[in-house]
């Protein structure tokens, strides 16, 4: 039985730390969910009878772990769109890079364009057509002997947009081999994290902090520590 990891759940929502192997939403893997496991838990825990609502508020990639929020009701999937689209909701990553970023920190702006047919998006410094402004916070946290942990306050929500930007600063996130990292992850997962979501409940009107630990891994454990 897939086991998950809970972490805050009330009437309206519930929050899980994501593997990096999951899904959040089907696709043409026919792999199962991260969806379709929260149905499961509901149903089971609460002992519901025939079709049980989970609202998908957001997604990460599927080689990213950390916070996924869903919508237990179809009122609080409403509101939680809604507080997306106006970016109510505050998100923040951690990643480990190989390189260390020029200036402990600071703020990123690129235009990206998908292309679909590789399911990669470009960064390029200058508007360009059909490429999207996107921005970001970055901070240095701290260092070990090879690698770097950076935390992220993504201000806009496009395509892959944390792995791009980091990439185009030179500072490729560990494993993923897709914006030039090296080599890959032996569990094709890659050190991006997503650490902490903050917003304001969207029916108690009350705010709400959830923090995700990363991975079980010797280097997460590493920066862990030493993050305090």
């Amino acid at each position: 039985m897939y086991q998950l990891e809970i972490l805050y759940e009330d009437n309206h929502i519930i929050a899980v730390n994501k593997r990096p192997s999951d899904i959040v939403q089907g696709d043409k893997t026919g792999d199962t969910p991260l969806s379709d496991f929260v149905k499961q838990y509901i149903k089971e825990k609460y002992n519901k009878p025939g079709e049980v609502f989970v609202g998908t508020v957001h997604r990460i990639d599927r080689p990213v772990s950390g916070i996924v929020l869903f919508a237990k009701t179809s009122k609080a999937l409403a509101r939680l769109n809604a507080m997306f689209q106006t970016k109510e909701i505050r998100k923040t990553y951690w990643a480990v890079v190989k390189n260390k970023p020029e200036h402990i920190r600071g703020k990123l702006i690129h235009y990206l364009r998908k292309n679909e047919a590789k399911n990669m998006s470009k960064a390029y410094e200058k508007e360009t057509p059909g490429a999207l402004r996107s921005e970001l916070d970055y901070e240095l946290i701290c260092s070990l002997d090879n690698y770097h942990l950076l935390e992220i306050k993504p201000l806009t929500g496009r395509h892959h947009q944390i792995r791009v930007q980091l990439s185009a600063m030179g500072c490729p996130i560990k494993g993923d081999l897709k914006y030039g990292f090296d080599r890959s992850n032996k569990d094709a997962s890659i050190h991006l994290h997503a650490r902490k979501i903050e917003f304001i409940h969207p029916v108690k009107q009350e705010p709400v902090t959830i923090i995700a630990p990363p991975p079980n891994d010797v280097l997460w454990n590493e920066f862990l520590k030493k993050a305090g």
